[in-house]
């Protein structure tokens, strides 16, 4: 029997291409729909307190709905046990983990692609399932966007314009406030070739976001709107050796940090070589023409992996897999900057499976698998990709994957409030980029920093994020200052200056959101700091900072502060997120989450799962 499950939009199931009739009432898609977001097995208590509480009876209410389950998707045998864990048919076709877990082609195929998930139902009776639902509905979405995001890159890099400005409009319909979603879809059009669609697109974006937010166009998006220009006739020689110097000229000037000059020469290569036919030498400097567009100029991701996947396109059909290893691990890093962890871990998987003659790269891409699992709250696999990633980075003459797998383990580690481990790689990553990447130290010096604070030592830490927080505003990275802020503003609360704390708090939110490819995580980090401390004081304003954590959280996926941010609402008096918020510390392993717990509701995240019924 082939079985198939529609939850995005109207939800329905088909049996043998047949639509199974609906259930009556909502619940039975709402108990469904939790089952298959969930990753773990959940136990019935839980379960019925979540959506049944409100019932006389609610472990007899999960019972009946469960028989309708039973009945909707045609097995009879499912989920007769404890804890609660659907294990669907071989085969089946779930869409909501399509769009999740499967590749850009599978997901941009879906029916219900960046429609809601339950989409009309509501679950008013039951809050702290709406609650779970709110959250569960941002991260669909969120996820929908980066499957259209991810496909129209493709379907450029592949030469596929019309079909790449097409989806790039989809994603526009969905959320026209994001910058890069505005940018993708001025490029497509002028790649197209239709400029003046491209123009009348960046002019209404413009009208749009002063409107909205009352922000100017960024950089990204200013680039997008000019046209490709013509590049110099070639000069006189061999094409294919003009390629060739010209990618050695920009790879040259790019060590030198000479960029603009460095991108220059790039661009020129790319062309060169399209001229000739040098499609071996075109990836190359598509590859790192993308790489430096990523980590060389700020805000111009967007540029950057659209030659990446054009790169990808290439490679596949010249066999350069060492190349499109390293498209597939820069195009990662975009995604785990921006929160799409589940983009980015197939990226980095696809990375790894081509590096096994590059230790460097395979390091790196083991790391940022690491620092992924981290933002998401799955400890046990980062901190076994991070200790693969310093095991097989030591001795390499490239000393960046060992310094930045310490520093990340060093915040693994740190999270969960093992100090020791924390501090030992932190003070070896800290020493390895004094040595040879001091760019790198503010982040390092950051971690050490907090674990100094956390071990009671307030002189200590507060010079340590002071040193940090200069070095990272000397460098113009907003990551490593807000890092920096949002220590010396716990530090400050810590010494009971809450007003000052309060006022580095503050900054620190502005410095992370500064830029629009900057990293997500550290903005929701130091969210959660200004949470703790506004609530602390009853700033009007806290239950704000609360939602604002909260949606990022679900949006992204990052489990520990969406957790983190229902704990929160329940110091706010919020009773509807207690059992969403138990449900999901016991579900992470971090012990340090896990004393956060309000009494109320230590009992149920420690709870057993009930005798099967």
């Amino acid at each position: 029997m082939a079985l198939a499950i529609h939850l995005l939009g109207i939800p329905t199931v088909e049996r043998d291409g047949q639509r199974v009739v609906p259930p009556k009432g909502r619940k039975v898609w709402g108990l469904l729909a939790y089952l298959l977001c969930c990753d773990h097995p959940a136990g019935r208590s839980q379960v019925a307190q979540l959506l049944f509480g409100e019932a006389d009876d609610p472990l007899g209410a999960l019972r009946w709905n469960l028989a309708q389950l039973r009945r909707l998707l045609g097995e009879p045998q499912l989920l007769r046990g404890a804890p609660l864990e659907l294990r669907l048919p071989s085969g089946t076709f779930v869409d909501v983990r399509a769009i999740t877990r499967g590749t850009w082609l599978a997901g941009v195929r879906v029916p219900g692609l960046g429609r809601d998930l339950l989409e009309g139902m509501d679950f008013t009776s039951s809050p702290a399932f709406e609650t779970w639902l709110m959250s569960e509905r941002r991260h669909v979405r969120a996820a929908s966007e980066a499957v259209l995001r991810e496909a129209a890159h493709a379907r450029l890099g592949s030469g596929d314009t019309k079909g790449g400005a097409e989806l790039a409009a989809r994603l526009v319909q969905l959320n026209p406030l994001d910058e890069g979603f505005q940018a993708l879809l001025i490029r497509a059009l002028n790649s197209a070739g239709d400029h003046s669609a491209a123009r009348r697109q960046y002019d209404a974006c413009v009208a749009l976001l002063r409107a909205e937010i009352g922000v100017e166009p960024g950089p990204e998006l200013a680039a997008a709107a000019v046209a490709s220009a013509g590049l110099s006739a070639p000069a006189a020689g061999s094409a294919t050796n003009r390629a060739r110097w010209e990618l050695e000229a920009g790879q040259a000037a790019l060590e030198a940090d000479d960029i603009e000059p460095g991108l220059r020469h790039l661009r020129r290569a790319v062309a060169e070589a399209h001229r000739c036919g040098g499609v071996e030498t075109q990836v190359e400097a598509l590859v790192a023409l993308g790489s430096s567009l990523i980590t060389a100029v700020r805000s111009r991701d967007e540029e950057g992996s659209a030659a990446l996947h054009e790169a990808i396109s290439l490679a596949l059909k010249t066999g350069q897999r060492s190349l499109t290893a390293a498209a597939c691990r820069e195009l990662g890093f975009v995604e785990f900057l921006r929160g799409r962890y589940d983009r980015a871990v197939r990226l980095l998987e696809d990375s790894l499976a081509d590096t096994e003659d590059d230790p460097a790269g395979h390091a790196t891409a083991l790391v940022l698998l690491g620092a992924c699992f981290t933002d998401t709250a799955r400890y046990p696999a980062a901190i076994e990709h991070l200790a693969a990633a310093v095991a097989l980075s030591e001795g390499l003459d490239d000393p960046r994957p060992l310094t930045r797998g310490l520093a990340f383990s060093a915040r693994a580690h740190l999270l969960r409030r093992d100090l020791a481990p924390a501090r030992e790689a932190a003070t070896r990553s800290r020493d390895l980029a004094r040595e040879s990447w001091p760019s790198y130290l503010p982040w390092p010096a950051s971690l050490l920093a907090e674990i100094d604070l956390e071990d009671g030592d307030l002189d200590r830490a507060g010079q340590g994020f002071h040193q940090a927080f200069e070095l990272g505003c000397r460098l113009e990275d907003p990551c490593w200052e807000a890092m920096g802020a949002r220590g010396i503003g716990r530090v400050e609360a810590a010494c009971g200056n809450t007003e000052g704390a309060m006022a580095w708090l503050l900054d620190a939110g502005v410095r992370a959101g500064r830029l629009t490819d900057a990293y997500l995580w550290a903005q929701g980090y130091a969210i959660d700091a200004l949470c703790t401390v506004g609530i602390d004081r009853s700033t009007p304003e806290a239950t704000r900072w609360v939602t604002d954590l909260e949606s990022l959280a679900a949006r992204t996926g990052m489990r520990e502060l969406l957790a983190r941010a229902y704990l929160h609402r329940c110091r706010l008096g919020d009773d509807a997120a207690r059992i969403p918020a138990t449900l999901l510390v016991a579900d992470i392993d971090n012990p340090a989450l896990r004393a956060l717990l309000p009494a109320v509701g230590r009992s149920h995240a420690d709870s057993h799962a009930q005798a099967p019924q």
